[in-house]
């Protein structure tokens, strides 16, 4: 282990870029450390992407067929593969998983050799690549679109600067076409801690009542790059592309599974109390807020979804990593966070991130393919052949849970 540096600088990892360094040029990935070019890049335009999981097959026999073992890690989110090489994967296999991926939220895949310009192929076969306009890229040219994770001894995370609920998010939600099908391959990890959890938006939506359902799913929200742009420039860093503010659908339809999913970024808020106890919300991150409505109304609906998001355990799957594991997740219907319990080791990742289609309402959905959005709970449940009582009359039942 690296000795710890004694003028280590904090940071919290939403208002502050990546500057680990602790100056160990013998580190074997050193080539994949961060770095900050002053490059500057077009404003991103709106292209057509056809999501992959399409033309797959339902059953995913392809894929299926060729792994040793799948473990399903929670009913609502999360599952493990066994004896899949990811650099092998023909394109059946490939529209399968990505099938797989927005069905589950997320994938692992452990102790895969793939290299990152492997990984970046793989990315590119769903969706063109997002570069990113604030965070690292490695030191090693050619690799714009790859965003590095990375802390070292030399940065200690500030805990006193920011709440830990405060780091659930989906990537870069601001975009006019936001992520889908990601991967992150973790390189260098500690021993143990810097997990990663993913908390699923399919579940967050089934259960909801049904006319909290329809009303969100009315709603739109107002998701910035402000925030991040911010932060690069206070601490004297290039904004490669400026930042924009774009308008989502709070509860968007899976174009592949046809579910719905509540689709609000939690990134960089946090909650205050007033002297007269009042709670205030402050969003300063991704989500700013609801279109259309009063404050209040607009700050009570976030609060909620961003603690659903956050605190509901039923929706999360905790995934612990070892170097070389790589997992997949779907932008589009999830939101993840870090654990930072690791410091002073180091913990070295690299994500690939393709674009998706521009999230659509569930208006927009039915509209444009004359299909249902669907809530994946109630779907799964009716494939069991589980018998729905009135809802009216159920709720008047007592119950209860116990453990």
């Amino acid at each position: 282990m690296a000795p710890v540096a004694t003028d280590e600088q904090l940071f919290n990892p939403f208002y502050s870029p990546s500057l680990a360094d602790d100056g160990n040029e013998k580190y074997k990935y050193a080539q994949y450390k961060p770095t900050f070019p002053n490059l500057s890049w077009e404003p991103l335009r709106e292209v057509k992407v056809i999501d992959r999981g399409l033309s797959a097959d339902s059953e995913k026999r392809s894929l299926l067929s060729a792994a040793t073992k799948e473990i399903t890690l929670t009913p609502a989110i999360g599952t493990e593969l066994h004896g899949i090489d990811l650099r092998q994967l023909s394109d059946t296999q490939k529209d399968e998983l990505s099938l797989l991926v927005a069905e589950r939220g997320v994938v692992f895949f452990r102790n895969q050799d793939i290299n990152i310009h492997e990984q970046l192929d793989l990315a590119r076969y769903w969706g063109p690549l997002h570069k990113h306009a604030t965070t690292p890229i490695p030191k090693e040219r050619g690799l714009e679109e790859v965003h590095v994770v990375y802390n070292d001894s030399s940065r200690r995370p500030d805990t006193t600067a920011f709440s830990k609920l405060e780091l659930w998010h989906s990537d870069v939600s601001y975009e006019l076409q936001p992520p889908s099908t990601t991967s992150l391959k973790v390189i260098t990890g500690p021993e143990t801690g810097g997990d990663t959890l993913w908390s699923s938006g399919y579940a967050l939506y089934s259960s909801l009542s049904p006319g909290l359902q329809t009303y969100l799913e009315g709603l739109s929200a107002v998701h910035s790059a402000v925030a991040q742009a911010d932060g690069s420039r206070a601490a004297g860093l290039p904004v490669r592309r400026e930042p924009i503010e774009t308008v989502h659908p709070v509860v968007r339809v899976h174009p592949a599974t046809g579910w719905k999913s509540v689709y609000v970024n939690p990134g960089g808020y946090y909650l205050t109390s007033s002297r007269e106890r009042h709670i205030h919300l402050f969003v300063t991150g991704f989500t700013r807020r609801i279109v259309g409505v009063p404050k209040s109304e607009s700050d009570a609906i976030l609060t909620f979804l961003f603690a659903q998001i956050s605190e509901n355990h039923d929706f999360h799957v905790r995934f612990k990593w070892q170097p070389n594991d790589v997992a997949i997740w779907d932008n589009r219907v999830v939101t993840h966070s870090a654990t930072f319990d690791f410091w002073p080791a180091t913990r070295h990742a690299l994500r690939a991130t393709p674009h998706g289609e521009r999230p659509i309402s569930v208006a927009d959905y039915e509209r444009t393919t004359g299909k249902r959005g669907r809530d994946r709970q109630v779907e799964l449940w009716e494939r069991q052949g589980v018998v729905f009582l009135d809802q009216k009359e159920d709720s008047l039942k007592a119950r209860g849970y116990n453990d």
